[in-house]
């Protein structure tokens, strides 16, 4: 599938690091560095637009390096990019550690998965049918 961009960065464009990969990285497109104090968040610009074919969302998703080395993550997660949205793609980070954070220019701090996705349309009724598992819901099935 073929996705128009424009990149505004002087960054390589998202692309898949292998054969098997989900998720393109994100790059950071800063003037200057921004640095997250413990607990704050910041939206990070990327430079890039996309338009995307209608029934396809981008997912803006954390990246695991960064989450598990310095606990920074991306605060929506998956953040949604819809087909009709054509502003630049920015990423709400939040520094969950209890240590400053620097996000670099050319930083890779999320990735980008695309998905297709269906519309629902919602069908009014007096009752559900039922399950074994009825209302139960948050842990009520046992598995640990």
């Amino acid at each position: 599938m073929e996705i128009q961009i424009i990149n505004t960065s002087n960054h390589e464009l998202p692309h898949y690091e292998t054969g098997a990969s989900a998720g393109m990285d994100l790059r950071a497109h800063l003037t200057e560095a921004i640095t997250l104090a413990p607990l704050d968040r910041a939206i990070i610009k990327t430079g890039l637009f996309i338009e995307l074919p209608v029934g396809f969302e981008a997912q803006v998703r954390p990246r695991s390096g960064l989450a598990a080395k310095k606990g920074v993550t991306v605060l929506n997660a998956p953040g949604t990019i819809d087909a009709d949205y054509r502003g630049e793609i920015g990423v709400i980070l939040v520094n969950l550690s209890n240590e400053p954070f620097t996000v670099e220019n050319g930083e890779r701090i999320a990735q980008l998965v695309i998905a297709k996705h269906e519309r629902a349309a919602w069908k009014l009724v007096d009752q559900l049918s039922e399950t074994k598992r009825g209302e139960g819901g948050f842990g009520s099935t046992g598995v640990k």
